[in-house]
């Protein structure tokens, strides 16, 4: 998978300079600081933490595969790639959920905090479940497809 149209290419971190990473932090701080003060700290705090986990855990799990591979031989450039591809699946998968957890959540806050709890949990189950479900019929739908393509190519 190819992140780039959203900013983020698995070579970037390599190639930054501590100082440019500095300022591209500073930079998206500064962006959440005047998304906050618009809209609020519940909305901005949702943008603070994209920066601030999703692109260090891709980061970090790419070079994990490729220091695994090059210790066994190997380059690992593509498995360092697929691993952060699959973690950045995983994240939109689990960012579903949790909004699925935050709606419950502030429907049922009035009534029960405890309750409130365990509904929103309950959701935020039920949704990454389903969505990982749903993700995984599409993409077994789509390797079915492209081996029996393959498999009529073949034949004629």
């Amino acid at each position: 998978m190819d992140f780039s149209c959203f900013g983020y290419h698995p070579d970037l971190e390599s190639r930054l300079t501590f100082q440019e990473k500095w300022v591209l932090g500073g930079a998206a701080t500064a962006f959440t600081g005047l998304i906050s003060s618009r809209y609020g700290a519940s909305i901005g705090g949702l943008f603070l933490a994209l920066p601030a986990i999703f692109c260090a855990s891709a980061t970090l799990i790419e070079k994990h595969e490729l220091r695994r591979k090059r210790e066994a031989g190997l380059e690992g450039r593509r498995r360092g790639r697929e691993a952060a591809a699959l973690d950045a699946a995983g994240a939109a998968l689990g960012a579903l959920g949790m909004l699925a957890f935050a709606a419950v959540f502030w429907f049922l806050v009035e009534r029960s905090v405890a309750g409130a709890f365990i509904g929103a949990s309950l959701a935020w189950l039920t949704v990454a479940v389903a969505a990982w479900f749903v993700r995984r019929q599409v993409r077994l739908a789509r390797l079915a497809q492209r081996d029996s393509g393959t498999a009529l190519s073949r034949c004629r």
